[in-house]
């Protein structure tokens, strides 16, 4: 059983580094996307304005979709860990990670700890989600004058679109991970699946 364990927690540390690693892809992505869209707006053709909203919206959405995996892996093998070394004296890195990079089953904005909880990590986050925040806003105020340009059902249609995507993904992110429903469930089957030796 512990050479499974170990086959498993093996699959989980390579899942940490590539969702860690898809992570900073999606965003450097996201950020020459948005960057192109203001060059291509302010140069040529200002409807592209409009379209950054929607790709940091995206972008946002991938990147917390990137940290669910991240979270899953994490949970997981800070279990296999503990399954393989109760006494917790080699296999500490679950360890490490909750206290240097973000905690697990404690309240945060996706992987950013609050209060004690705050790291670099968290920091950084926040950073990346400010910028894309930034983004959204000022891709929208550069929009609205040429979507007005176009017409009333535009604007309306534009908005109307813009507003349910986004508080859909508000709505979703808010529920799942500062609610805490995601770690919520992974917990049960992991209750389940590891009882104390």
């Amino acid at each position: 059983m512990d050479s499974i364990a170990a086959a498993q927690l093996a699959r989980m540390r390579g899942m940490t580094r590539y969702y860690h690693a898809r992570f900073f892809s999606d965003v450097r992505f996201t950020t020459v996307a948005v960057g192109a869209l203001f060059v291509v707006g302010w140069g040529w053709v200002p409807e592209a304005f409009a379209l950054v909203p929607f790709a940091a919206l995206l972008g946002a959405a991938q990147t917390a979709f990137d940290a669910s995996y991240l979270i899953f892996a994490r949970q997981y093998a800070a279990r296999l860990e503990g399954f393989i070394n109760p006494e917790r004296r080699v296999l500490v890195a679950a360890a490490l990670e909750d206290t240097y990079l973000f905690p697990l089953d404690r309240r945060k904005m996706v992987v950013a700890g609050l209060g004690q909880d705050f790291t670099w990590f968290a920091f950084m986050t926040m950073l990346i989600t400010g910028s894309g925040i930034g983004a959204f806003g000022f891709g929208l105020a550069l929009a609205m004058p040429v979507i007005d340009g176009h017409g009333a059902a535009w604007t309306v249609a534009y908005i109307a679109v813009l507003a349910i995507l986004t508080l859909a993904a508000l709505a979703v992110g808010l529920w799942w991970f500062v609610g805490g429903e995601g770690e919520r469930r992974l917990r049960v089957v992991l209750d389940r699946s590891f009882p104390t030796r």
